[in-house]
Parts: structure tokens; sequence; C-alpha cells
């Protein structure tokens, strides 16, 4: 496009060099830098009590109107404040230590002294941005290189961009208070409210992410998913899948038809569910609260109408309905599919995209939490008992010279 200023209202804003602004309706208080685009925009203004997505107060501003992120609990238990940079870690522990007050309000002093009260910060657009077709962008901090094309709000956010790692919002898109982090891509009728998006994560096709922290080198598409806290390399794809109150701690995939979480589906006024790395529910899955699974559970297709507490990782979990009986088969990855726990480790690693690894990601299925979990996996097994029907007596293993064959095939001995 042609450099210039053409059709366009602009208002108390600095202009760098070589910019083109065309048919922009109202721009106002920003700060633009060198061969930015900006066309055919409706809004495009700064208020004088800008945030930027971030969960602070400004002079004269009521602790009634600060953004909080109600993470894994939809009542609001566990709620934070969401920051620019802030890691999946920082999310947990605010979220998980709810019983020290000292500890709570240390995390509140640290997230305000990193901004400072005074209103009146201008908005930014970052050198070499391209922001066109879009209807609002109010109180938005672009960094370089970033490209918007028809937007439909934006409002309250930061989106972190570089010329290495650029970040995209597509069409359609509406996403209030918020953060999005480097080189994410936002595309086609996403809705995020109350988010942080880390590195290199993903929202497509109509995606709902609301009150929730999305880790890095995730992915998330069509579907819906509330009041969750979600580590690194999580997939979920399917327009039918529903995640609520939850937290995932990554290297998880979420199947078609599963709903994880919520009160629908449990008697309780709230409540929650927690899984550890590598969770696989299956397809049609249904969980009740509170539920809480080890890492590397996989959950066969069916409704489970208890809660589970499943301490033993690497397990397959079903439900024989005929029976009345809860299932559980442990080290099932290790008998029928080690393929894909050796898979699960690469090609996480291959897909971790972060030019800038801030913290390091473990990827490795034996890794300090899986083997701790192993081992009290262990002790319940040894406590097992021979019940009327002749199943296994598992007691006194470690001093058998050799473990019977049931176990290696789930019969009974």
């Amino acid at each position: 496009m042609a450099v210039g200023l053409y059709n366009s209202t602009i208002i108390s804003s600095d202009l760098g060099n070589n910019v083109c602004i065309d048919n922009v309706n109202y721009l106002s208080h920003y700060i633009i830098g060198n061969e930015v685009m900006i066309a055919n925009v409706n809004e495009l203004a700064t208020t004088d009590y800008s945030k930027f997505g971030n969960g602070i107060l400004k002079d004269g501003e009521e602790e009634k109107t600060r953004v909080w992120m109600e993470l894994c609990n939809e009542a609001g238990g566990r709620s934070v404040i969401p920051f620019n940079g802030m890691l999946a870690g920082d999310a947990w522990l605010w979220s998980k230590y709810r019983e020290d007050d000292a500890l709570l309000n240390k995390f509140k002093e640290f997230t305000e002294k990193r901004y400072d009260k005074q209103r009146g910060y201008y908005g930014k657009v970052g050198d070499r941005t391209v922001i066109k077709n879009c209807k609002i962008i109010k109180d938005v901090w672009v960094g370089t290189d970033a490209y918007f094309k028809g937007a439909n709000k934006l409002k309250n956010i930061t989106v972190n961009s570089d010329e290495k790692r650029t970040s995209q919002i597509g069409e359609g898109c509406e996403l209030v208070n918020g953060i999005v982090g480097y080189g994410c891509r936002i595309f086609y009728g996403v809705k995020a409210v109350r988010f942080v998006m880390a590195s290199h994560s993903q929202l497509k096709y109509g995606a709902r992410l609301i009150n929730s922290y999305l880790g890095n080198n995730s992915t998330i598409s069509c579907c819906e998913v509330l009041n969750s806290l979600i580590f690194p390399s999580h997939e979920q794809h399917h327009n039918n899948s529903f995640l609520c109150a939850a937290l995932v701690m990554g290297q998880s995939n979420i199947a078609a038809g599963a709903t994880i979480g919520s009160n629908h589906n449990s008697r309780a006024a709230d409540g929650e569910i927690v899984a550890g790395r590598g969770f696989w529910p299956g397809l049609c899955v249904s969980l009740k609260h509170n539920s809480k699974f080890a890492a590397f559970t996989i959950i066969a297709k069916g409704d489970f109408p208890a809660e589970l507490n499943i301490q033993i990782p690497f397990s397959l979990v079903s439900n024989d309905v005929t029976n009345n009986k809860l299932v559980v088969v442990p080290g099932y990855w290790f008998i029928y599919n080690m393929y894909a726990l050796a898979r699960n480790e690469w090609k996480y690693n291959a897909r971790d995209r972060r030019t800038e690894k801030i913290q390091h990601i473990e990827y490795n299925y034996l890794a300090p939490d899986t083997i701790n979990e192993m081992f009290d996996a262990l002790k319940i097994l040894g406590q097992l008992k021979a019940d009327d029907a002749g199943t296994a007596i598992v007691s006194g293993w470690e001093n058998s010279k050799e473990r019977p064959n049931c176990i290696k095939y789930h019969k009974p001995c």
C-alpha cells in the first residue's frame, strides 16, 4: 500500500516512518511504529485506564473492577490475576496453595509491582505490523510483525509478537481481557475472555477459551474450554468436546464427545478434575467431580458415574457396565502401547517451537513425577489381598523370585 494518511480521523497519536493509514474511522492515543499498515478499521483507540490485559488497578479504580482469571474451579475459589509473561507454573502455584493467605498476598503484591497505577498509557502498534478489515480494537498493545485480519473485537489485551515469533489474529475473532503470547495463531470465529495463551499456542475454528490458561505449543480447535489450567502440549480438536474446571498437566489429548468437568455431571455445586501428564480420555468419556488421575492415564469410552481417584500411572481405565465394575489395567502403555509412549516424547520435542525456552518442559515419560507415582503405585499393589474369587495376591511379591504370569496377561491366578 502507498505510504500516507488517507480518509482517517487521527487523534493524539505518534506515527513512525513509512506508515500507511487508510480508512480508519477513529484512531486515538496510539504510538504507531515504522512500516505499519492499518486499513479499513472502525476503531483503534486507547482509554485513560488502559491495562492491556493485566489484572491491575489504576488510580481511582475500585477492587471490584479488577480482572481475575478463575482457574480450575467454576466458583472462583482458585482465581489468579493474569499478567504478561505468566508461566503455567506461576498459575499453578497461585491456584494451588489457597490456604496460605500470606503467600497469596505476596503473589498479588508481586504482580502489582510490575506495573504502576498511573493513568494515561498510550497503546502501541509495533513495527511492520499489519491491521486490516477489523472492527473494534480498544486498549490493545501489539508487538512487532503481528498480523490482524478481520477481527470483530479486541479489547484490553496484549499481543506479544516479534520478527521471529509472529502472532496472528484472523477473521471473526473476539478477544477480551487477556494475554496472547509470542508466535500464537488465533483464527476463524474464536471467542476468548479472561485468558492467557502462552507462546506458540493456537485457537482455531470457533474455539472458546474462557477463564483459562493455555500452555505453550497447545492447540484448541472448535470446542469449549472453561475455568481450566492447561500445561504445555495440549491437543483438543473436536467441536463436541468440553473441558471445564480442570487442571491438566500437559502432553494431553481430549477426544471427541469427551465431557471433562462441570457441575452438569455432578451433584456438587462445584468441583475439579486433576489430571497428570499424558491424560488421554477416549471418545465420549464423561467424568464426575471430583476426580484425580495419575500421569499417562488413558480412559476408555464410557460414562463414569462415580468420582475416580486413579493413583496408578500408565493405566487403562474402563467401566465394565455388565459386571458393574471399574477396571484398571496397570502398566497398560508399557504392555500394549509402548510405541505411543516413545512417540509421545519425541513428537512434543519436535513440536516445541519456542525460540526462547525460558523454562524447561519435561517430555520424557520416565521423569520424577511419573517415577514417584510408580513407587506409590507399587505400595498400593502390594496392599491388595486375595478375594473369594481367587484373584492375585500381590503382597509379598518383593520377596518372591518370580512374579506370576497372571499379572502380565491380566488373568486371575
